[in-house]
């Protein structure tokens, strides 16, 4: 299988394998001891490359010597052979350093990216070393015990998990009337945010993509037991067909192999998808409830920049995120995740997290992240800076804004009334019918 590119930079890391080592240290010691090959590779890659430039100069002299002489004399027809031999072993250590350089990227495949040095990026092994930025809104406070969403929505008829096991199996639902009409109110909205506010351009992308796309952001091939992968006759993963886990993925692959002019930058991409995962990784967690499902609504934001403009980029997607949090009236809080808690492509990360009072919990509701060019690289996402200037890779960052079924859980959560109904958001109003609230008979009022 050839992969076209390395999520991080050949030649950088073998000119700076002990920073690269240090810097994949801060994430964790199985990410520093991945490069343990690449040092004797990188000096193998060295050789084969300074002796092939030295058999291309002897040719290159031979050639010049041989021009020299009479054709078809002795010396013509020794000359010539030697020309032969050169040419042959200057192709072999070609294709010994080519073997290498393969062998290299095969391994840095597997390497997540390299962390922002701190503090714009902390120290730390887990969750808990995370650095809370800023916290919005007031605590809801309760006269009464808070239910949890699964037992709010099955009171209400609104949300049911029993149907759902029998058409799918477990981690899938089923939403009902007033259920199924907040969740599409939810998705129009923020639609209409990011696009009449936010100056977002919405794009409706397929739900189904080849292999290349999920390289293109990371996810293969490290991750392919997270995916959905529909079976055929696909001669590798890169040409094999799956569903989707996030419209990160194809939203972010849309100008793969282009030039873009940098006038037409920042682009600026929204998308609403289903999503689709099989949470191999995550057996146990979240089993009650809609926290962690094989398909659920997203709302995804993509903004492809310039390598000036990255940090303020990514810093105005946050802050887009948080925004529907605040008008939706959700308490919540932004945090900056350290090196050890970062996913694999991204090189800064801040997570958005919304309160639920039945767990008495922040629970992250966005990943916002800028990734540098590491997913450029892959997706072959390029730039030019001014015209006739050597084109540069793109840096991408994304998030969530926002997933939809987490966020149809805090205002279940939050907006809880004693009786067993629930008030609506103000700003969802319009999109339900100027309906205030879901009644105790499940129903919009």
């Amino acid at each position: 299988m050839v992969w076209a590119h390395a999520m991080l930079d050949l030649r950088f890391v073998v000119d700076h394998l002990p920073e690269v080592r240090t810097a994949l240290a801060r994430r964790n010691a199985a990410a520093a001891a991945s490069l343990g090959a690449i040092e004797e590779l990188a000096r193998r890659r060295k050789e084969a490359i300074a002796s092939s430039e030295r058999l291309a100069a002897e040719r290159n002299r031979a050639n010049e010597e041989m021009a020299r002489l009479p054709k078809g004399s002795p010396e013509f027809l020794a000359r010539r052979d030697e020309l032969k031999r050169l040419s042959a072993e200057q192709k072999e250590r070609e294709k010994e350093a080519a073997a290498v350089e393969a062998e290299i990227q095969g391994i840095l495949q597997g390497v997540p990216n390299l962390p922002l040095a701190a503090p714009a990026v902390p120290d730390g092994e887990d969750a808990s070393s995370n650095v809370e930025v800023k916290v919005w809104g007031e605590r809801p406070a309760f006269s009464f015990a808070p239910k949890p969403h699964w037992e709010l929505g099955v009171q209400l008829r609104i949300l049911d998990f029993d149907r759902a096991a029998k058409l799918s199996g477990s981690r899938f639902s089923v939403l009902f009337g007033a259920g199924a009409r907040l969740e599409r109110a939810l998705i129009q909205f923020m639609l209409d945010l990011h696009t009449e506010e936010h100056g977002y351009t919405e794009v409706q992308t397929p739900f189904l993509v080849r292999g290349t796309a999920l390289y293109g952001t990371g996810n293969l091939p490290k991750f392919e037991q997270d995916l959905f992968k529909i079976q055929g006759d696909a001669p590798d993963m890169l040409q094999a067909m799956y569903l989707i886990p996030t419209a990160e993925v194809p939203v972010t692959n849309l100008h793969g192999g282009e030039l873009l002019e940098a006038d037409r930058l920042p682009l600026a991409y929204v998308a609403y998808t289903p999503c689709f995962r099989s949470e191999a990784g995550s057996a146990g967690r979240d089993v009650r409830g809609m926290i962690r499902q094989h398909q659920f609504d997203k709302v995804e934001l993509v903004r492809l920049v310039t390598v000036e403009t990255a940090e303020e980029q990514h810093e105005l997607l946050t802050r887009h995120g948080e925004i529907v949090l605040e008008r939706l009236g959700l308490h919540y809080r932004r945090v900056l995740l350290c090196a050890g808690d970062m996913g694999f492509s991204s090189q800064k990360t801040y997570d958005l997290e919304v309160w639920l009072p039945s767990e008495g919990n922040f629970r992250e509701i966005s990943s916002c992240s800028w990734f540098g060019d590491f997913q450029a690289r892959r997706a072959d996402l390029r730039y030019r800076p001014e015209p006739k200037a050597k084109p540069r890779f793109l840096h991408t960052i994304n998030g969530s804004a926002l997933a939809v079924g987490r966020t149809l859980i805090a205002v279940l959560e939050q907006y809880q009334q004693e009786d067993g109904s629930v008030k609506l958001p103000e700003v969802l109003r319009p999109y339900l019918g100027g309906k205030r609230r879901i009644g105790v008979s499940g129903a919009l009022e």
